[in-house]
């Protein structure tokens, strides 16, 4: 009879959680290698590119591949005849693992896990507690599958329940332009279909597990329907047009995951959740000997790609931009930040918002006045690190806040991830202001580009306070100029003909 102790179990997911922060699955890093080889848009493949070039970055210096390290997802498959030799129970057990894995010295993860969730929202400051999946099946060991999921593709998660004779397939088309961009495409999709409203969610979650493998069902053929769907699908949400972060191409998707379960004969729960660029997953199994043991990829395993400004990229100061300057940017064009500029997420534009409907000023050494925001939400930094990696977060979530903040407090650029939505771009036109996307998924590379960094305000928001940054060439591409026109919309739909004629 196995016996797991403790101390193995808490040791794996605190190893296994620091793995997946660094280190992409093999196959992830293969399939969109082959992705960004066959590229024909040449937004797109700068995309792949970068997150390439951050994913080897991320691995060589053991930093985590985006500044959202995930909420810790937990499968776990307990042998029916293993005894434990714990004081704590399971669930301790693997939040214990969290604890400890995102409070690593060498390598902090940012803790993005509030309690409180419908009030006060209170960051619990070490990322747990963790979602955690437990069953008893047959054996003496103890199986475990890990997820660090980001929130930028776990917010698009969707459910439905079609009529049985309903087009699942039509269903998910209709969706994934509802999607936007912020899910940080390429990666997968995971459908559910079957059981249960929360069967058919779980069925989604866990089948972003497996492997990639799309391209070995394409060879071999498809033996049955679930293969069809995963085939017709993979082809057919690709031409959409979407493309990698949402700036239109050939590849939106990896491989397409679908898993079942019998259902009740009047339903067909179906759901969707997509993961992102930054896939985050692993699995081992204890078997008494000790804690897991965890095969690092090799240099071999990365393509030789290199990512450099493109020689039409505009370099602009930030510290002397004009609206002059930024009415003359069109999207779709490269631009070099350097300069200072302030940061500010949700939280930190709620508090802004609560002091200008009453009335009060901004705190001490908050100025907007012709100055650009960046939505992000920085990993601490570690070592000789000014920050750490700091990607930027999803840009639609600060909507409701952009006109508030461009006619009442005079800043001029918002720099993000994904699409915004129609009354942030005509706010974006009226104000004369711009809006610029960076690679969500490219958070190390990014990170690079900041010299220093300073909190100015709300620093008990922790990683949403406001902070003062100062970069060097911070690579950027605009994606809403000041005419209020979209390359999130003009990229995604020239590409959905171009894919068609072809």
């Amino acid at each position: 009879m196995t016996t797991i102790r403790q101390d193995d179990l808490i040791q794996s997911i605190v190893d296994a959680l620091q793995y997946i922060s660094y280190y992409h699955p093999v196959d992830y890093i293969q399939a969109l290698t082959k992705a960004w080889e066959r590229e024909a848009s040449v937004a797109a493949k700068d995309a792949m590119a970068q997150i390439l070039v951050n994913s080897r970055m991320c691995a060589e210096g053991h930093r985590p591949i985006c500044q959202d390290t995930g909420m810790v997802v937990a499968f776990i498959n307990v042998g029916m005849e293993v005894r434990w030799d714990t004081r704590m129970s399971l669930e301790e057990m693997v939040n214990e693992g969290v604890r400890q894995a995102y409070n690593h010295p060498d390598n902090v993860l940012r803790a993005s896990v509030v309690r409180d969730p419908a009030g006060e929202r209170i960051n619990t400051r070490d990322n747990t507690p963790a979602v955690i999946h437990t069953r008893l099946v047959p054996g003496d060991k103890v199986e475990i599958k890990l997820a660090a999921k980001g929130g930028g593709s776990e917010n698009k998660s969707r459910f439905t329940v079609l009529n049985p004779s309903g087009s699942l397939v039509d269903w998910v088309l209709d969706v994934m332009p509802t999607l936007g961009a912020g899910w940080c495409p390429p990666g997968m999709l995971g459908i559910g279909i079957g059981g249960s409203a929360e069967k058919a969610m779980l069925l989604a979650k866990e089948s972003l597990m497996e492997p990639i493998d799309i391209h070995e069902l394409q060879a071999r053929g498809p033996a049955n329907r679930t293969e069809e769907l995963r085939l017709e699908l993979f082809e057919k949400v690709n031409a959409l047009g979407i493309g990698a972060q949402g700036l239109g191409g050939l590849t939106t998707v990896l491989d397409v995951k679908i898993s079942d379960y019998p259902t009740h004969a009047a339903s067909l729960p179906v759901a969707l959740i997509p993961n992102c660029a930054a896939t985050r997953h692993i699995e081992f199994t204890l078997d008494g000997s000790g804690p897991a043991e965890l095969q690092p990829p090799g240099p071999e395993d990365w393509p030789e790609v290199t990512w450099e400004a493109s020689a039409g990229a505009h370099r602009v100061d930030l510290d002397s931009i004009t609206k002059e300057q930024i009415a003359s940017w069109k999207p779709g064009d490269r631009i070099l930040l350097s300069g200072k500029l302030l940061t500010g997420r949700d939280a930190a534009h709620k508090r802004i918002q609560g002091l200008l409907s009453k009335g009060e000023p901004l705190p001490d050494g908050v100025d907007f006045n012709g100055r650009f925001i960046y939505y992000v939400g920085p990993v601490d930094p570690v070592g000789d690190e000014v920050v750490g990696p700091a990607g930027p977060t999803t840009a639609t979530r600060m909507d409701k806040f952009t006109d508030m903040m461009l006619g009442d407090t005079g800043l001029i650029g918002m720099v993000g991830k994904a699409e915004r939505g129609p009354a942030a771009r005509e706010s974006i036109k009226q104000h004369g202001a711009v809006y610029l996307m960076a690679v969500g998924g490219a958070a190390y590379l990014v990170a690079k580009a900041v010299r220093s960094s300073r909190i100015v305000t709300f620093e008990d928001l922790g990683m949403e306070a406001i902070r003062e940054l100062e970069v060097k060439d911070m690579p950027v591409t605009v994606a809403v100029d000041s005419r209020g026109e979209s390359v999130h919309e003009s990229g995604p739909a020239e590409w959905k003909i171009t894919i068609g004629k072809m």
